[in-house]
């Protein structure tokens, strides 16, 4: 269930499940140096999870999410029926571009709508410690980058580190911009003078080389390298998500800086919005999270020590960093990333939770997207066959007293 099959004369692909995000980009680049796709940086990353649960990138705000471009899909349903989009139905076929696949069969294969890349993009990667200024970077870029240029998109990595045995906050800038260098600096000129951006810090290259620079591999790399399916170091992770819809103010930031570095390990991503995530109706797909949001949070920590006592601390940390940032973040519901699954969040067992229940979480995830994701789940498998801890809940298998052992 790896079949990559590139179309140039419609632009489609038709991608398995199976494929990674990498397998996938290379088949691309293997037909077309002005194709590309707008999905993850992490090419180890399943296809299939990908685009159910919504699927972002570094191009979204020039043309939304993956799953945006989604054409048609191959499902077998819970009576192990075979369904392309026409038998399947609308209705189910909405449920699964951002409701969570697992909730409603078994996706085999999606057809996707490739988008057009420049020959040259440009890269950079710029670094700051709050001695150098970060802080008031940081809080400039919030009303900044939801605006900025379409096809400029500028993450921020904050993390705490020591500076000659002082602990200190670094901020990263990863950006892609989808033009030539003369043109990002004009725009950063124009946009953002604040970070200080210089032709030296600009690297041009082709899309699918910027595909490894975001992935972190060196400049030269192949391609070949995106073929591989596992990372080399096996480690242990957790991740948590928020929805930021107003800047936080520098002492707010000041706030959020101590807390770090009192935590150490925890690391936030800071994703841009506006551009096309603001054009698209949060009822179009299940995915919700358009208009309104200036950028979404991704909390993350790693480790690589066994056993159950340490994967609680840093659990520990990660959850304490996440409800200190609750008065700066999006609120009824306090929104989350779907494909971020996040257990802390609401009652949860082996697809069992009941409606109630089962609302906690799915409001998070699907705002007022839960209750048709419900309706369609009851229609096309009332049995709730299809089930996990957070699965979207069937009416019928609470009516008929059909639940999960």
């Amino acid at each position: 269930m790896r079949s990559v099959e590139v179309n140039l004369e419609d632009e489609t692909v038709w991608v398995d499940s199976g494929s990674t995000i990498g397998e996938l980009y290379h088949g691309i680049a293997e037909r077309s140096k002005v194709h590309g796709f707008p999905a993850g940086v992490c090419h180890s990353v399943g296809v299939g999870g990908h685009f159910s649960g919504g699927g972002y990138g570094n191009m979204m705000r020039k043309f939304g999410l993956s799953v945006d471009h989604v054409l048609d899909a191959v499902i077998v349903d819970a009576e192990g029926r075979v369904l392309d989009r026409k038998k399947m139905g609308e209705d189910l076929f909405w449920a699964i571009r951002g409701g969570g696949g697992a909730s409603f069969g078994v996706i085999v294969s999606w057809k996707i709508k490739l988008v057009s890349v420049p020959e040259v993009v440009t890269v950079f990667r710029v670094q700051k410690t709050l001695e150098q200024g970060a802080t008031d970077i940081v809080h400039r870029w919030q009303y900044v980058a939801d605006n900025i240029h379409a096809g400029l998109f500028i993450r921020v990595v904050l993390s705490s580190v020591k500076r000659k045995g002082q602990k200190t906050i670094r901020a990263k800038f990863n950006a892609l911009f989808l033009g030539n260098a003369q043109e990002l600096l004009r725009v950063m000129s124009d946009s953002f003078p604040e970070l200080g951006l210089v032709g030296e810090d600009c690297i041009e290259m082709s899309w699918i080389d910027s595909v490894l620079f975001w992935d972190n591999f060196p400049v030269g790399t192949s391609i070949d390298v995106l073929l591989q399916r596992h990372d080399t170091a096996e480690k242990f992770l957790k991740k948590k998500s928020d929805y930021v819809q107003q800047p936080i103010s520098k002492s707010g930031l000041e706030g959020l800086w101590n807390k770090m570095m009192e935590l150490e390990k925890p690391v936030l991503a800071l994703n841009p919005y506006g551009g096309r995530m603001g054009e698209i109706s949060e009822t179009e797909i299940p995915f919700p999270h358009r208009a309104g949001n200036l950028y979404k949070i991704q909390y993350s920590v790693n480790w690589k020590e066994e056993g159950e006592d340490v994967a609680n601390r840093y659990l520990d940390l990660i959850r304490r960093l996440y409800d200190y940032m609750t008065p700066y973040v999006s609120k009824s519901p306090r929104s989350s990333y779907l494909n971020y699954r996040d257990v802390d969040i609401g009652v949860n067992g082996p697809g069992n939770a009941t409606y109630a229940e089962a609302r906690v979480w799915g409001e998070k995830y699907f705002k007022r997207n839960f209750d048709r994701l419900v309706e369609v789940k009851t229609r096309v498998d009332p049995s709730n066959f299809f089930r996990y801890e957070q699965s979207i809940p069937s009416l019928a298998a609470f009516s008929l007293g059909i639940m999960s052992e």
